[in-house]
């Protein structure tokens, strides 16, 4: 694995660098296939990108994203569904052309042949240029959990406990809290070209260096990053 671990000294400028990471990668190559995510750590790179395109600095127009996952079985209309996430954060306030974004259907009647047509969307492409993730209380990534394999390509998974108790924080109630999603697979998050892992608060710290430094094991997901070589990791601590 070749990589780059960047320490910053807080939250801010944590997004400030991963925002800058992506913007070069636009800049660099005005066409390219961005992979996004959700949760809280790129709420802040995603603010930041939209401040950067609102001073002109980065142009979307050319640019196409797939996002890493998606509740299954919630409606693009509900505003906890990862569609109106990427919409509220960032598509609503860039210039990115309509139907240049891309995230699995968490309506679709068959999830076995929605993730079989994301992923040949995904390949038709070209692949993704740079994948931003993050990393779960458990080792996930994209909502590839713990299991005794690592899952190869875009599937229909269901959300483990320890990820269904985090995911509660933005509901009522943990029953409200979907129990499955569409997520891209470990092989399809492995074979972009790039890769950038935001990785936030101190709580984080012990499974950052299971992930990266401990075996690499389909118990920890993230550990099989370990075996890609372009890796920028940035931490906040």
């Amino acid at each position: 694995m070749t990589m780059n671990h960047i320490q910053t000294e807080n939250y801010a400028a944590l997004s400030k660098k991963a925002a800058l990471i992506i913007a070069g990668q636009i800049l660099s190559k005005p066409g390219s296939v961005l992979g996004f995510a959700t949760g809280s750590t790129p709420v802040g790179t995603y603010e930041e990108l939209i401040r950067l395109y609102k001073e002109g600095a980065v142009d979307f127009g050319r640019v196409t994203t797939y996002n890493l996952d998606e509740y299954y079985g919630v409606p693009r209309t509900d505003p906890n569904s990862y569609y109106a996430f990427m919409h509220t954060n960032l598509f609503d306030h860039i210039n990115i052309e309509d139907g240049a974004t891309h995230l699995p259907n968490g309506s679709a009647a068959d999830p076995v042949a929605e993730s079989i047509a994301y992923e040949a969307k995904i390949k038709a492409a070209g692949g993704v240029d740079l994948q931003v993730l993050g990393i779960g209380n458990n080792g996930h990534i994209g909502f590839n959990e713990p299991d005794d394999h690592f899952p190869a390509v875009t599937h229909h998974v269901q959300l483990t406990d320890s990820t269904i108790d985090a995911n509660s924080r933005f509901y009522a109630s943990r029953d409200e809290v979907p129990k499955s999603a569409l997520t891209m697979g470990i092989g399809t998050i492995m074979a972009a070209k790039k890769i950038l892992l935001l990785i936030s608060g101190t709580a984080k710290k012990e499974i950052m260096e299971k992930a990266l430094y401990g075996p690499v094991t389909p118990q920890v997901p993230a550990s099989i990053l370990q075996f890609h070589n372009d890796v920028t990791v940035i931490t906040d601590f």
